[in-house]
């Protein structure tokens, strides 16, 4: 069995962990630690959590804990992280995965020192449907891949609580929503992008609102991404990638499970596809599971966290803008 603590009273967890966790037989939520004890006491009420912790510090330091998913904002990844790692637990870290690369790489080396376990929870990467682009874009079938644009779009009301808009703990647009279609960028042509240039357009100091970025690749290959939380965006996601015998685009390939398609056009015929799965969260948990008793390796761990992260920083730099946390 393995017993699952939260650390932070995180809306996405219900989705993410609890209920996942609650349709295995496998795994089990035990505990949650809040900013405070009785925040803490509420949100195990709502959502069947046996116990809490008074501190993030105290469920690190439980002895009936195997996994801590860390949902706290950026800036407490690395340092809490880092402890649960210390303490022998394995990790399930939200994304973005730090403040900036320098914090993933302590994260990272963390886990290669300790041994344990640390995995980035970009949850759509588990998901039958972006497994099933990935095999048709390494299967050759594109022909020699030249091109991938990626775009993820939600509008995000500012609020002065609202820490998405927030500076210090890690906010802006292409931490929260970019890292989506870095990350697809980056896993589909397989390698780490030089930041050819960037725009960001903020409505508060150094803040991005939007951003979008050129990228190129050593092999020859150049990519785009384009993030916006501005108001009243319509939700919009999607990957294309233009090979030399053909192209593909996939449309929602972060939550497939709400609906997606699969578009391939090949000698000028198109064929959409869409393919079945879970909730991407059930396919996450799972792929942890299988990480956690040996079967298979992280996808998303620390070393692609890393170079996630570092082409984040590289996209603010090249966009006139610092580094969360630099």
């Amino acid at each position: 069995m393995i017993r699952i603590g939260l650390l932070g009273a995180a809306r996405i967890a219900p989705a993410a962990i609890i209920k996942p966790a609650s349709l295995r037989g496998d795994c089990e939520t035990v505990a949650v630690a809040a900013r405070d004890a009785q925040r803490a006491r509420d949100y195990a009420a709502e959502n069947g959590i046996p116990d809490i912790s008074d501190s993030y510090e105290a469920l690190i330091a439980r002895t009936d804990i195997d996994l801590i998913y860390n949902a706290l904002p950026p800036h407490r990844h690395a340092d809490l992280t880092i402890a649960a790692l210390e303490a022998g637990k394995a990790v399930l870290c939200e994304k973005p995965f730090a403040m900036n690369a320098a914090e993933a790489a302590r994260m990272a080396d963390a886990a290669r020192h300790t041994g344990g376990i640390l995995i980035e929870a970009f949850h759509y990467r588990f998901h039958p449907a972006f497994q099933r682009v990935f095999d048709i874009v390494h299967s050759g079938r594109l022909g020699t891949i030249r091109r991938v644009e990626a775009a993820f779009d939600v509008t995000i009301p500012y609020r002065t609580d609202e820490l998405r808009h927030t500076l210090d703990v890690g906010g802006g647009a292409l931490m929260d929503l970019g890292c989506y279609p870095v990350h697809w960028v980056r896993t589909l042509v397989g390698a780490e992008p030089e930041i050819v240039s960037a725009r960001a357009e903020c409505e508060r100091p150094g803040v991005d609102t939007s951003m979008e970025a050129e990228f190129r690749f050593p092999g020859g290959e150049t990519g785009s991404i384009h993030t916006t939380m501005a108001p009243d965006t319509k939700f919009d996601a999607w990957i294309r990638v233009d090979g030399t015998e053909g192209q593909l685009e996939i449309r929602n390939p972060v939550h497939p499970h709400r609906g997606h398609t699969i578009t391939t056009t090949l000698g000028g015929t198109s064929r959409t596809v869409t393919a079945p799965g879970q909730t991407t969260y059930d396919h996450q948990l799972a792929h942890v599971v299988d990480v956690l008793a040996g079967r298979t390796y992280a996808l998303t761990g620390g070393r692609d966290a890393v170079g996630n992260m570092a082409a984040i920083d590289a996209i603010y730099r090249a966009a006139g803008l610092s580094p969360r946390g630099m």
